[in-house]
């Protein structure tokens, strides 16, 4: 359902030239996985996600999302996914019922359709006890579940969720992880990005180790920990880092 083959983005930088963001990034995801894009920071994963959800326009490479090219048929890519990441960008003045509803509007939702929706996912998420709250009075943890409510809203087959947990206290972050499970369950395609490395052992099926614009390795967390040798993922991880530097510096040296 998402395929990505060699997703390059690059950017021209006045002092540094020629700058990779995403080098020949290539995976798939199926209906009903959680796929996990694992980096730290700057490490690309934000970029090949923009990329998926059309906000940014690939350098070369191809990304199709439920058949559709995300630079050709951005349209048509923008109705099939949901996005949530950790920046809420909601409007102070509406309350929670008002902007899931703007959004499902957005989507060309007839309004019975839309507001057995609204009602059905309000109960799901527990949020009928802020319905009526401006985002301008919500807590952060409100504010998370209407941005997941609007990505919800249409019904979406794919669904991205970019390092959503970043600064959410444990039992919002707790509970927004256990909606991402119910999601693949429900045969859901999901991207899960993150830097941190607990998330991703509990969440998802498999995982792609990014660094500095490129995938390093993927595969399940067992295949991963047999291919590498190593039981403790957060060795394998920064491992796999390491040896990435070593040879990108000799690389390097070899050119100069």
């Amino acid at each position: 359902m998402i395929y990505v083959q060699d997703l390059t983005k690059t950017y021209e930088d006045l002092q540094r030239g020629r700058f990779v963001a995403v080098d020949r990034v290539s995976f798939h995801v199926a209906p009903g996985e959680i796929f996990g894009l694992l980096g730290p920071n700057g490490a690309g994963k934000t970029t090949v996600l923009r990329i998926l959800s059309t906000v940014l326009k690939p350098t070369s490479g191809t990304a199709r999302i439920h058949g559709y090219d995300v630079a050709a048929d951005a349209a048509d890519v923008r109705s099939r996914i949901g996005f949530v990441s950790n920046n809420t960008a909601l409007y102070d003045r509406m309350t929670a019922w008002e902007t899931v509803q703007y959004f499902g509007r957005l989507h060309g939702m007839r309004s019975d359709e839309l507001k057995d929706r609204l009602e059905s996912l309000f109960d799901q998420l527990r949020m009928n006890d802020f319905r009526d709250v401006p985002a301008g009075k919500m807590s952060t943890g409100m504010k998370q579940k209407v941005s997941i409510a609007r990505a919800l809203v249409h019904d979406p087959p794919i669904l991205i969720f970019d390092e959503a947990t970043l600064g959410l206290d444990v039992m919002v972050a707790r509970n927004l992880l256990q909606v991402i499970r119910n999601l693949r369950e429900a045969g859901k395609c999901l991207i899960f990005s993150t830097h941190i490395m607990r998330e991703v052992e509990r969440l998802c099926d498999r995982i792609a180790i990014m660094h500095r614009g490129r995938i390093l390795d993927t595969g399940t967390l067992e295949a991963l920990r047999e291919r590498h040798d190593e039981h403790d993922f957060e060795d394998l991880f920064f491992g796999l880092l390491s040896k990435h530097e070593e040879e990108s510096g000799e690389i390097l040296g070899v050119q100069e």
